[in-house]
C-alpha cells in the first residue's frame, strides 16, 4: 500500500519562498510508486492542503488530517521542508511527537538548540568545537560599542541569534555602523549574536542519516562575490559553491571528523549542514541548519549528487528513516 506523505512548507519567517521552492522539489521528486505526496502549506493564518489543481483544504490540527471530497485523509509521515520558524525551531517536531507521526527532520530539543545559534555553539564548546569569538545583545539591552569592539574586533559579523539564509546579518568594519547593523538585526529576532571575522576558507559539511548510518557527504567550498555568503550570494548566483571543496587532506579530514562529531554529539536525525571557516588550518564552526534547502541547486542535493545519491534516493531514505 502507497503511504500518504505529507509535504510541509513555507512557515512564519522570511524564509517562506525558500522553502516552497524546496517543498515543491520534494513534492516532484517523490517516488510516485511508493508514495501520495500531499503539498501542505504552514502560515500564521492558515494551514492548507494544496492539490494539484491549486485547489485549498483546510488541515484538521487537532489531528493533522484533511477531508477532501467528505473523504478524511490522514498521513503515515511528514516530509519537513520548512526553514525558519515553526518547521526548523522545534514547534513541529513537538506538534507532530504529541500526535505521534514520524517526521523526517531531528526532534524537538535539538531543532530548538540548533536553531538558536549562541546557545548550539555554546553547548558544543566544552566538546572541543572551536567557534568565533562572540557577543550577546538582547532586545532592550544598552548598547556598549567599546565593549563589543574590544570583545570581538573589527570586523565583525552582527547576526539575528535565529534566522536563516543570512536575513538579519550584517558584516561591520567602523564602530559607527554597529547601531545599523542591530537595527537590521532586531528586525528579524530578539537576540543579537556579534562575532569576530574569520578570515579564511568557508565549507559547508552536509552530515545526514543513510541507511541507518552516520553520513558525511562530499564537502562544499562557498567562494561568495559579495563580502560575505548573503542572500543575495546564497540564492540569486551570486557566489561559487564547489563540490567537492578544494581541501588539503588534512583539512578535509580535520573538517570531516568536526561535522560528524556535532551531528553525533547533539544527537541528530535526518538533514544537516554545518557552516565552517578555516582559521589557522582549523576549522571553527559557524552555525548548524537542521532544514537545509533541497532545491536542485542547494548545497546538500548537491552533496548528495556527488555521493552518488539522487534526490529520488536522498528523499526516499529520509521517510524510510523517519519511519523506522
Amino acid at each position: 500500500m502507497k503511504k500518504n506523505i505529507a509535504i510541509i512548507m513555507g512557515g512564519y519567517s522570511s524564509e517562506y519562498k525558500i522553502s516552497l521552492k524546496s517543498g515543491n522539489v520534494v513534492y516532484e521528486t517523490l517516488d510516485a510508486s511508493k508514495y501520495n505526496p500531499y503539498r501542505i502549506h504552514i502560515f500564521k493564518d492558515k494551514w492548507i492542503y494544496v492539490d494539484a489543481n491549486d485547489s485549498e483544504f483546510t488541515i484538521d490540527k487537532n489531528d493533522f488530517s484533511v477531508t477532501v471530497n467528505n473523504s478524511k485523509i490522514t498521513f503515515h509521515c511528514v516530509f519537513n521542508a520548512i526553514h525558519g520558524s515553526p518547521g526548523e525551531d522545534g514547534f513541529m517536531q513537538a506538534y507532530f511527537k504529541l500526535l505521534n507521526i514520524p517526521q523526517t527532520s531531528c526532534d524537538m530539543y535539538q531543532a530548538s538548540l540548533t536553531y538558536n545559534k549562541r546557545d548550539c555553539l555554546s553547548t558544543l564548546k566544552p566538546y572541543g568545537i572551536k567557534t568565533a569569538e562572540s557577543f550577546y545583545i538582547n532586545l532592550d539591552d544598552e548598547i556598549d560599542a567599546d565593549a563589543i569592539v574590544k570583545k570581538v574586533g573589527l570586523p565583525c559579523f552582527v547576526k539575528a541569534n535565529k534566522a536563516g539564509s543570512s536575513f538579519g546579518v550584517s558584516k561591520v568594519y567602523k564602530k559607527e555602523e554597529l547601531q545599523n547593523a542591530i537595527d537590521v538585526a532586531f528586525k528579524e529576532d530578539d537576540e543579537i549574536i556579534i562575532e569576530s571575522f574569520l578570515d579564511g576558507k568557508e565549507v559547508s559539511v552536509g552530515v545526514i542519516t543513510y541507511k541507518g548510518e552516520t553520513k558525511v557527504l562530499p564537502i562544499t567550498e562557498i567562494v561568495s562575490e559579495n563580502d560575505f555568503f548573503d542572500y543575495e550570494a546564497k540564492y540569486q548566483g551570486k557566489s561559487k559553491e564547489i563540490t567537492p571543496a578544494r581541501l588539503t587532506e588534512e583539512e578535509e579530514t580535520k573538517v570531516t571528523k568536526v561535522a560528524k562529531q556535532v551531528y553525533e554529539v547533539l544527537k541528530m536525525k535526518g538533514f544537516s549542514r554545518s557552516e565552517f571557516i578555516f582559521k589557522n588550518g582549523e576549522p571553527h564552526l559557524l552555525e548548524v541548519n537542521t532544514v537545509p534547502g533541497l532545491t536542485r541547486e542547494s548545497i546538500l542535493p548537491q552533496q548528495a549528487a556527488a555521493a552518488g545519491i539522487s534526490l529520488s534516493n536522498l528523499f526516499d531514505n529520509a521517510i524510510e528513516e523517519a519511519l523506522k
